[in-house]
């Protein structure tokens, strides 16, 4: 079992989900139980555990968060298991609409955060599977971390796990795991769960989870199950079957440390030709004046050079409220953004 400052024991609790949400709010509080019995000091379950997978039930098993009877089931479990707890998803209702919605409790019982699902799971694979979240959902609009005595964690819900962008701005925020509860379908689930889990791993050389429902042949919308998680050498080190189970694994974020000095990609990023950025952050400091505006349609502006004085000095900033001339803003424009820019000066030899 982990028990320092660079490990910590996960565990993905991969329960059954039916029509009855009494009895899945009862069932995913004993699995939180068992888990955390078993030395899991965070713990997360599955995308929509109160409710069956289905735009036609969001609107019926949707509660208002954090008064909600599932939020007070998941509260009260954190609490007393004295555990992190990652409450996978439920239908969520806010100002007329809904959302896919996780919370994440702490061991007080505090509320950490709250993630509403990013991509919605809109699809049409012709004769196998077509499924649209946007007829009853809304997309959430905010990535989602919180911190741990032992790393920062990044959360995202099931179809969020496609996007390498999401990823790869968490591990900029400081992320060490990444954890999507989901319930991929048994046409996109073999064909591509593993694969995206090891590949938003070795993307970003953190550990990846993935917590599933388990699988109900008898349900409307059938779950993959296979709950996993992948290091950060990009292989799956824990999974689960298609039944009703918990998986553990010892987050080793020495191991993690390691695999970065091994493979130092973080330090030879091109960075300089490409980048992905935080659209949510503030805008970078740019060189173009928002201002300054010729009066026809001409990109250039010709000077004469005889109707200029003895020296002229022009801007080459683009801040100085005088452009195109210059009156010294490039002093706090390079302290501001890095750049060693002066002005142009021409002077005229009489």
């Amino acid at each position: 079992m982990a028990s320092s400052l660079n490990k910590f024991r996960l565990a993905l609790v991969q329960m059954a989900v039916g029509a009855n949400k009494t009895e899945n709010l009862q069932r995913a509080t004993v699995k939180i139980q068992e888990a955390a019995q078993n030395g899991a000091q965070v713990v997360s379950i599955p995308e929509c555990f109160n409710s069956p997978y289905g735009t036609k039930y969001f609107g019926e098993y949707s509660e208002i968060i954090p008064d909600g009877p599932s939020c007070q089931a998941l509260q009260k479990a954190a609490k007393d298991n004295k555990i992190y707890l990652i409450g996978g998803s439920i239908p969520e209702k806010s100002d007329g609409k809904l959302y896919n919605t996780a919370t994440v409790w702490c061991p007080e019982g505090n509320l950490l955060a709250v993630h509403r699902k990013i991509h919605l799971f809109d699809i049409d694979v012709p004769g196998k599977i077509t499924f649209k979240e946007s007829e009853t959902l809304s997309p959430g609009n905010t990535f989602t971390s919180f911190d741990t005595p032992w790393c920062k964690v990044g959360l995202g819900i099931c179809y969020d796990i496609r996007f390498a962008e999401m990823g790869m701005i968490y591990r900029d925020m400081g992320c060490k795991l990444l954890v999507y509860p989901g319930a991929f379908n048994m046409t996109t689930g073999p064909a591509h769960i593993d694969t995206l889990v090891k590949g938003r791993a070795l993307d970003n050389q953190v550990y990846v989870a993935f917590a599933s429902p388990a699988r109900d042949n008898s349900a409307e919308y059938v779950a993959y199950a296979n709950s996993s998680v992948a290091s950060p050498w990009g292989e799956i080190v824990t999974q689960a079957d298609e039944t009703e189970t918990i998986i553990y694994t010892d987050i080793d974020l020495e191991y993690v440390q390691t695999i970065r000095n091994q493979i130092p990609i973080s330090f030879q990023r091109r960075n300089d030709l490409y980048s992905v950025h935080n659209n949510l952050d503030s805008k970078p400091e740019t060189r173009f004046n928002q201002t300054y505006q010729l009066e026809s349609k001409k990109v250039a502006e010709t000077f004469n050079v005889d109707e200029l004085g003895k020296k002229t000095v022009f801007c080459r900033c683009w801040e100085s409220k005088k452009f195109p001339l210059c009156d010294g803003a490039h002093g706090k424009h390079n302290q501001r953004c890095g750049d060693n820019l002066g002005p142009v000066i021409i002077t005229k030899n009489e």
